[in-house]
């Protein structure tokens, strides 16, 4: 394999999948063990040949290990495709075709379903805002009219808009393969600079005495490590390590992975749960109903890992259900909404008035840790913020912090 072409298969990685530095070497790595191992072979590229090399990978390496080759060779065929068809590539003709083609690099690029339907939302938001205008008609003009309208017109916030130009831009670069250029002139929505809303560990511990005893350790364990919702419902069993105290999520937001704390308080009741969990798992097996569904292309290369433990859900649902993505049934977490349900509705109970929600417990981890004065590098760090900015929010709203400040009022004898 030419040297040019690794060397353009890098810029790739950094210009379209903003691959880190210290990244790049284990993709080439990988796609170089690739190469030699079909030693320029023409069929390299075809899905069976990628899933010969991966069944070869899985018997000789950790899973890691191959989580790892897939990402690396997957970009790689993908971006050899690109440039193979390149010269006979047409652009999608219509939306429909161009919402198909987003979807399927969605996939490629490994994105979460919220995030496929976040941005394929936008896409046809744009789409009928510019109807009738066939997409191979569209340019920067018509990305900074649609994010002014939406500004001006709809009112929305700037985190809105921000989401709205980040599909858009993946359309552009990745379906549509055009640059956008020139948005200095977009109308911005106003950023709106909010405290997080937190609240006391007496106030939580009053609302989560109304809150069913099954979703009750759901919000402990949120609480007790600073997990997102998705990061609780999708832990399985293998990423928790009781012996350890701790919470590996994987893939994460910003699919990275990260360590946090499993709190000492919680793991009693989590231990009788696994054993409850584990009945249902053995019930699963005994019937042989199909097993829970696996990250990105796990399925093809541990055909038998859905029903293996250390793969099934810490929160199973009670139900069967079928996946959006690939129509196949299986066995899934607990829905999101069945537990924000089950947490606004214990917060109605308590009677603390407060507009509070899941993810208030994630801001109430990170407050209680600043205030009892933990450092906010390994604030940032359990909490997975990309941006130490990020995690400062929190020092704005750590009250414990500003008791030595006296009310000058309290000075005077009035």
């Amino acid at each position: 394999m030419d040297q040019e072409v690794y060397g353009r298969y890098i810029n790739y990685l950094q210009k379209y999948h903003k691959i880190k530095e210290n990244h790049l070497s284990w993709y080439l790595h990988w796609v170089k063990k690739y190469i030699n191992y079909w030693n320029n072979d023409k069929n390299y590229l075809k899905d069976d040949s990628i899933r010969r090399y991966f069944q070869f990978l899985a018997d000789r390496y950790e899973p890691w290990q191959v989580e790892q080759a897939a990402a690396a060779i997957r970009l790689f065929v993908h971006y050899m495709n690109k440039m193979e068809n390149s010269a006979k590539l047409q652009k999608p003709g219509n939306w429909p075709e161009v919402l198909d083609k987003m979807k399927s690099e969605l996939r490629v690029q490994s994105k979460s379903y919220r995030t496929e339907k976040t941005y394929l939302y936008w896409v046809r938001d744009f789409s009928r805002w510019r109807n009738p205008k066939n997409p191979d008609q569209l340019g920067s003009d018509d990305v900074r009219a649609y994010l002014t309208h939406l500004s001006i017109n709809r009112n929305i916030s700037f985190a809105t808009q921000k989401q709205a130009f980040i599909a858009l831009l993946f359309l552009f670069r990745h379906v549509l393969n055009i640059e956008i250029n020139g948005l200095e002139s977009v109308v911005r929505a106003r950023v709106n600079r909010k405290l997080p809303v937190v609240l006391s560990p007496s106030e939580i511990s009053g609302i989560l005495q109304y809150v069913p005893e099954e979703y009750r350790l759901m919000c402990r364990i949120i609480y007790g490590g600073g997990l997102r919702l998705s990061e609780c419902l999708e832990l399985r069993v293998k990423d928790v390590d009781i012996d350890g105290g701790s919470i590996i999520i994987r893939s994460g937001k910003g699919n990275k992975d990260r360590l946090t704390l499993l709190s000492r308080s919680v793991i009693p009741d989590l231990q009788k749960h696994i054993v409850k969990v584990r009945q249902l798992y053995e019930s699963d097996r005994l019937e042989k109903l199909p097993g829970v569904p696996l990250p990105f292309a796990l399925q093809k290369k541990y055909p038998q890992a859905s029903t293996e433990w250390n793969w099934f859900w810490i929160f199973p649902s009670p139900r069967f259900s079928v996946c959006p993505r690939t129509n196949q049934p299986g066995r899934f977490h607990v829905f999101p909404s069945t537990l924000q349900h089950a947490f606004h509705e214990a917060l109605r109970k308590s009677g603390i008035p407060k507009k509070a929600g899941i993810h208030t417990l994630r801001h109430s981890f990170a407050t209680h840790l600043i205030e009892a004065g933990y450092d906010i590098r390994t604030v940032q760090e359990l909490l997975g913020h990309s941006n130490l900015s990020t995690t400062m929010i929190y020092t704005h709203v750590a009250t414990k912090n500003k008791l030595s400040v006296i009310s000058p009022m309290d000075k005077m004898d009035i």
